[in-house]
């Protein structure tokens, strides 16, 4: 089989050279724009010529002038150059940190809790940061983060998944939400132990809140919650207890926004040590923009300090 001669390619220099003549008309005004000494730009040219097979310039001793195939491959030669330094203006925004697009991916049991905070945290620090929020449980994040789809998440931990980096950002307590009639209502104290003998409601299956209460339960001593009557989410879970059907729990990035939405709902306050769940930021072990994520952790834990958190970590 008889392989084909691969032909020359111009070099950027050569296309350089030839739009700077192309543009100036002038061996000299041309060098001198490209900051390139008159022999080599036209060397340039010349090299450029016999790499294409076309004469692209008309010299005379008085002045320059393209030839007509110089007229048409000028508007292409400039073209290509223009989409070269798009490339390279394209490839220091993505060198640069805190630019570009990030994929953040949040689950439901924090997303309208820690968001305002995050939303402002970048639009303050990381103006030319593109950030795109996606709210799903966690097994969805979790995938999307595996699979590329999503860069970074911001979930409770721990997750004990290969490959997935945790980076800590606090600790907070779990409170117990009872409806006004209640008598652990607005109680401080509370020993973990009252869980056993309460009507506790939980959210749906999947989420991992759902999990983390039950592990409450089952380290107060309870074997199980009945789950006769469940919610999508801790909005409607809250409606639930003012409405008299049982209590539940909520982490304390919640209450303000969930409880006072209703005046039928007191909230207490267990015994050290309360029950906790940890939030963190969740990157692919050896991701590229690590060194950058770990910048942001940081910026978060500062900007969480205001809510009733304990930060964690470096």
């Amino acid at each position: 089989m008889t392989v084909g001669h691969r032909r020359r390619q111009p070099s950027l220099a050569q296309l350089r050279a030839f739009a700077a003549v192309a543009e100036h008309l002038h061996f000299r005004d041309a060098a001198a724009a490209i900051g390139m000494s008159q022999p080599a730009l036209s060397g340039a040219v010349s090299a450029l010529e016999e790499t294409l097979g076309v004469t692209l310039l008309e010299r005379t001793t008085r002045k320059v002038l393209l030839s007509p195939a110089g007229e048409q491959l000028a508007v292409r030669a400039k073209a290509v150059l223009a989409e070269v330094g798009a490339l390279m203006e394209e490839a220091d925004a993505l060198r640069a940190p805190f630019t570009g697009a990030l994929r953040l991916g949040v689950i439901p049991t924090v997303a309208p809790y820690l968001l305002p905070t995050v939303l402002r945290l970048v639009h303050d620090r990381y103006p030319h940061l593109d950030l795109q929020v996606h709210e799903e449980q966690t097994a969805n994040l979790l995938d999307g983060l595996a699979g590329g789809r999503l860069d970074l998440l911001l979930l409770a931990v721990p997750l004990a998944v290969p490959g997935v980096t945790e980076l800590p950002l606090f600790d907070e307590d779990f409170v117990l939400v009872t409806p006004l009639d209640h008598p652990l209502g607005g109680r401080e104290g509370i020993p973990r132990e009252a869980l056993r003998e309460l009507n506790l409601l939980l959210l749906d299956e999947g989420h991992c809140l759902r999990d983390q209460a039950l592990d409450i339960c089952r380290e107060a001593g309870r074997a199980g919650v009945p789950a006769t009557t469940t919610a999508a989410g801790l909005s409607t879970l809250v409606q639930l207890v003012a409405g008299g059907l049982g209590v539940t729990l909520l982490p304390r990035t919640a209450v303000d926004v969930e409880t006072t939405r209703s005046s039928r709902l007191l909230t207490g306050v267990f015994a050290d040590p309360a029950p906790t769940r940890r939030i963190a930021l969740a990157m692919r072990t050896g991701a590229a923009r690590a060194s950058e994520y770990g910048q942001l952790a940081a910026a978060l834990r500062e900007a969480l300090r205001d809510l009733p958190v304990r930060t964690v970590g470096h």
